[in-house]
């Protein structure tokens, strides 16, 4: 799954006629990065939410692009606003698997692979989301969550990372006892993903890695305009850093 419904309000006045994930990076929409990396890995079915300016999403990519079949949750169109990040999962549970992906599509990491061999790791121990931390960037210097010995995500931790955005989870995360919102999220309800997380973290049921590629939140015009000026990477697909 693609997150891609934010309004990106520092990004304005781009985002005012643009949604962010289409705002082009090195040549390609933002959100197009992430998509080829999946399918570079073999993960070919996505699901993406939209809300503001969120028809453009499907007019640039439609229900097919390249090797990969794409299905919408249009939260803006159903319930007139985004549902936040775990309320549009829920919401986008019937179109996901038992485990899945997801990831923003408003951040820009070309060099993670995305790989069978993760998911199968994730599969094997049996936790309900795995996340890959980053080094703290100056708009975040605390960090968001620590990592310990055994490789479990900590709420509270001497040394923090941020998190990339990018994870795997279980559909369990997404139901009682973690979260009582019905698969569907039929009456739209808002809810934040750090809440679900930091309780399953105190269950020790959420590892996590560190990942040191390049990766870059894309919150304001001047990080988005310091990526057009770098160096487009090899082509050949994404590669780990």
């Amino acid at each position: 799954m693609i997150l891609a419904a934010g309004r990106g309000e520092r990004m304005r006045p781009l985002t005012d006629v643009t949604p962010k994930p289409l705002l082009e990076v090195q040549g390609k929409p933002l959100m197009q990065w992430p998509m080829e990396a999946l399918a570079a890995g073999g993960f070919t079915e996505l699901v993406v939410n939209t809300d503001w300016l969120g028809e453009q999403i499907p007019l640039r990519f439609g229900s097919r692009h390249v090797s990969s079949d794409i299905a919408y949750s249009h939260e803006g169109r159903d319930f007139g606003g985004a549902l936040e990040t775990a309320g549009g999962i829920v919401r986008a549970l019937p179109l996901l698997g038992d485990i899945f992906w997801v990831l923003a599509g408003d951040v820009f990491a070309p060099e993670f692979e995305f790989t069978q061999q993760a998911v199968d790791r994730f599969a094997a121990s049996g936790r309900l989301a795995h996340l890959w931390l980053v080094p703290n960037p100056p708009h975040n210097p605390r960090g968001d969550f620590g990592i310990s010995p055994a490789g479990l995500a900590l709420s509270e931790a001497a040394e923090k990372y941020t998190f990339s955005t990018i994870g795997l989870y279980r559909a369990a995360l997404f139901a009682p006892p973690y979260c009582a919102i019905a698969a569907g999220n039929a009456g739209g309800t808002k809810a934040p993903l750090a809440p679900l997380l930091r309780a399953a973290m105190k269950d020790g049921q959420v590892g996590a890695e560190l990942y040191a590629g390049a990766w870059t939140d894309v919150g304001t015009p001047e990080r988005l305009a310091a990526l057009n000026q770098e160096k487009r990477p090899a082509q050949g697909g994404p590669h780990t850093g």
